[in-house]
């Protein structure tokens, strides 16, 4: 995520956020934020379908059927959704859980073995 600034934004924008953070995962800000986007991407959109937007998100329709306004909010979406999904990843309590070693660099590039059958 890039930088952040301080910014006043309506009560009833928030709530909305909030609630709608809530079933979509997402916290008040990252709310707000992926509102924007998507609008900073429909405003800078020529031509737009909205409905065509969401059948290709839901893989009812075809990407290469929408316009480049169309297509940049979906990538927008993929992009974010893609982001959220990343951050999730903890492959280390999943091998941790399944007994399994593994390795990663440490901050100066050094290899370093876990392997929890030997703990």
């Amino acid at each position: 995520m890039g930088s952040t600034t301080v910014t006043r934004v309506d009560l009833e924008i928030v709530e909305s956020a909030r609630v709608a953070g809530e079933i979509m995962s997402r916290n008040t800000s990252q709310q707000v934020t992926h509102w924007a986007r998507i609008g900073r991407e429909i405003e800078a959109a020529e031509s737009m379908s909205p409905k065509a937007i969401s059948e290709v998100l839901a893989g009812t329709a075809h990407y290469d059927h929408l316009s480049s306004g169309g297509q940049a909010v979906v990538r927008a979406l993929w992009s974010e959704a893609l982001d959220a999904r990343i951050a999730d990843v903890n492959f280390q309590s999943r091998f941790m859980a399944e007994g399994r070693a593994y390795a990663e660099l440490d901050e100066a590039g050094n290899v370093v073995v876990h392997n929890p059958a030997r703990s």
